[in-house]
């Protein structure tokens, strides 16, 4: 059930948000510096945890805002706000409150491969994000703008050059203590905003520009290698001046999917969403961009930009003569504005007007606010740990878009995981990691320590070697006891309610593997359902309930008794016994991979004067990288098949060694 009163934001403010004069004297375990998607997660996550944490931001007004789509989840992104959800994340329910056109993308293909995605009312969102951080405990907000890094000697027990020990606000003034501090700032990390041949500072339109301070201290204090990279948004459209007629219409989903595993249903109900639109561009379009290109410096620069999200300007000059997508979206319940998805542009203002009026159901359309496009510093993320923490520096930690990737949900994962290693850093208990195996979150953030980006990354289905084991549909089994019992970031409630699930799927798994028929009693009990009567075999509810055409209803009919109680998860029990043949199949190959994540590679080991043959070029990309894991350094480019051979024995011989060491230590203690 979806249970959520929103207080009246006011009256949070004044007891929460906290005059910045009265902290300078205040030693807090955990600052986030930024209120995006990842610095909500990574603060709320933080307090979580149980650290003192304090989230610092330009404007608390615009905590939770969406800054470009007003929507969430996708193919292999909605895998993530579920994840996110199960470890007791924000985004999930926030999604669940504010949504109003909910969908299931990917529906014909197998449920691993779907993707929960709802198109967002801005407002809703922004509030329920806003009044969860500003109620939560252990956790103060403030607004200010970071200058730069407290930066001391490292702690010579722990590796690392440096060690972050809090901020200083960008008055100069004021300087907080912290014993950890996660960076989650966006696009503002030294950002600028292009709009035809205007260049501006800042990350947002209507934001102050950031720091230019922080980007120094992350070079020039910490020696991080940083890069750049570019992202833009396409104009408002005032709804009113569109034709949408001349569209084709898409509706919701009769009945909306929520994404958090604690909710029955969504705020907004099936009858009240809002329909989407689909149109395509013209050769108007295309030509508008070639006439335009000595006006548009964005396109004209050689930053990466997203190649999964690209302008539309970007689109035509890599496919000439091709038509492309315009999803016309809606912002909100009382909203009079469109989102026209796929129109991202940098060009001026008066020639986007010319474009979008080439697309017919646009010929009449007014633009309310202009597209702009940003380009900002990065951090290159292989000089990260896979808990997210800089390597090289004790007590700093990424997440976002400052580590490479773009979208809200990959920004909202990786805020979530920092702030709760953040957390148990600075209450002195060990980081911890999820592996690849076991979670899209895994994969994301390998992915990003162990390979580095090039491009904006975003995460795909594709992504993953066990996605028929990662579903959208058993995150909270994967994750949430890991939350609880390892992690600390899940309430007790929740956890709870998992423990219920489990034990019920299971019973249910048992019950129907109790139901052993031969084929021409299965026909007899359901003779709607192709069973072939000429197999001799046995089987059992759940073989049958692999068959397309069976749904656990149509047992629970045949037999009540066993399963009528276990109803609530019929679509749950038909993936489950649909993926088990695979799971099955999977299972050796992840064991395999997670003893290979369990062997460590030392973080201060001498790659160039190891005694194992290893070729200069090996040498230099395992130098260069650090990997944490063998599994982590198999899967960097360069790594050959033989290199990872000997890096295994390598860490056999050294792990033997250190346990021999150990007993023998034991024994003098006993004598």
């Amino acid at each position: 059930m979806l249970r959520k009163k929103l207080p009246f934001l006011h009256s949070l403010l004044s007891p929460v948000s906290r005059h910045v004069g009265n902290l300078t004297g205040h030693q807090y375990d955990v600052i986030v510096v930024g209120g995006g998607h990842a610095g909500t997660e990574a603060a709320a996550a933080a307090a979580r945890v149980g650290a003192e944490t304090l989230l610092i931001t330009q404007k608390i007004h615009t905590i939770g805002a969406l800054s470009c789509n007003p929507s969430l989840g996708g193919v292999g992104k909605g895998q993530l706000v579920k994840e996110v959800d199960a470890l007791d994340g924000l985004c999930g329910r926030a999604g669940d409150w504010a949504g109003i056109h909910f969908s299931i993308l990917n529906r014909r293909k197998g449920p691993a491969v779907w993707g929960p995605r709802a198109q967002l009312d801005r407002q809703r969102y922004r509030d329920f994000i806003q009044s969860e951080l500003l109620s939560t405990p252990r956790l103060t907000v403030v607004e200010g703008s970071v200058e730069e890094l407290l930066v001391t000697e490292p702690n010579p027990e722990e590796p690392g050059h440096h060690r972050v020990t809090g901020i200083r606000l960008a008055n100069g003034s004021h300087a907080i203590s912290a014993r950890s501090v996660v960076l989650t700032t966006g696009t503002f990390l030294s950002g600028s905003l292009f709009m035809g041949q205007t260049t501006s500072p800042g990350g947002r339109i209507g934001d102050a520009p950031s720091s230019a301070g922080l980007s120094h201290t992350l070079r020039e204090r910490l020696g991080l290698r940083t890069g750049r990279l570019r992202t833009g948004t396409p104009p408002r459209i005032v709804k009113d001046s569109v034709d949408l007629s001349l569209a084709k219409l898409h509706l919701p989903d009769s009945h909306p999917t929520p994404f958090s595993f604690l909710n029955t249903h969504t705020h907004c109900k099936p009858e009240e969403q809002l329909p989407c639109y689909l149109t395509f561009t013209t050769p108007g379009v295309e030509r508008v961009v070639r006439e335009s290109l000595q006006l548009n410096c964005h396109i004209q620069q050689d930053t990466k930009g997203p190649r999964y999200c690209p302008s539309i300007e970007s689109r035509v000059l890599r496919f000439p003569g091709r038509s492309h997508q315009v999803w016309l979206e809606p912002e909100g319940v009382t909203s009079d504005l469109l989102y026209p998805q796929g129109l991202s542009m940098t060009m001026p203002p008066d020639i986007q007007l010319r474009l979008i009026r080439e697309i017919p159901p646009m010929r009449r359309a007014e633009i309310h606010t202009p597209g702009y496009g940003v380009q900002y510093d990065f951090v290159c993320p292989t000089q990260l740990s896979p808990a997210l923490q800089v390597k090289s520096t004790q007590g700093l930690f990424l997440a976002g878009q400052i580590n490479g990737t773009t979208g809200y949900e990959e920004a909202a994962a990786q805020g979530l995981w920092a702030g709760a290693n953040a957390a148990r850093s600075a209450l002195s208990m060990p980081t911890v990691t999820l592996s690849r195996t076991e979670s899209y979150i895994g994969v994301l953030i390998d992915d990003l320590v162990s390979r580095g980006v090039t491009e904006p990354y975003r995460m795909f289905t594709s992504r993953a070697e066990f996605r028929t084991s990662l579903r959208p549909d058993n995150a909270d089994l994967r994750l949430t006891p890991k939350g609880f019992e390892e992690v600390g970031c899940v309430s007790s409630v929740r956890y709870q309610e998992s423990l219920r699930v489990r034990n019920s799927l299971q019973d249910a798994l048992t019950a129907l593997q109790a139901l052993f028929l031969s084929t021409s009693r299965w026909k007899k009990k359901l003779p709607s359902v192709p069973i072939s009567e000429t197999k001799s075999t046995l089987l059992t509810g759940l073989d049958l309930l692999q068959y397309n055409d069976v749904t656990f209803e149509m047992l629970a009919s045949a037999f009540p008794e066993s399963l009528s109680s276990f109803m609530e998860f019929a679509q749950r029990l038909k993936i489950e016994a649909v993926y088990k043949p695979h799971c099955d199949l999977n299972k050796k190959e992840i064991e395999r991979i997670q003893r290979e994540e369990n062997m460590s590679l030392p973080q201060d080991i001498d790659y160039f004067s190891l005694p194992v043959s290893l070729s200069d070029e090996v040498r230099e990309i395992l130098d260069r990288v650090r990997p944490s894991t063998l599994g982590a350094a198999t899967r960097l480019e360069g790594i050959t098949p033989a290199a990872v051979v000997n890096l295994l024995n390598y860490v056999r011989v050294t792990e033997k060694k250190k346990e021999t060491h150990r007993n023998q230590r034991q024994q003098e203690a006993q004598r």
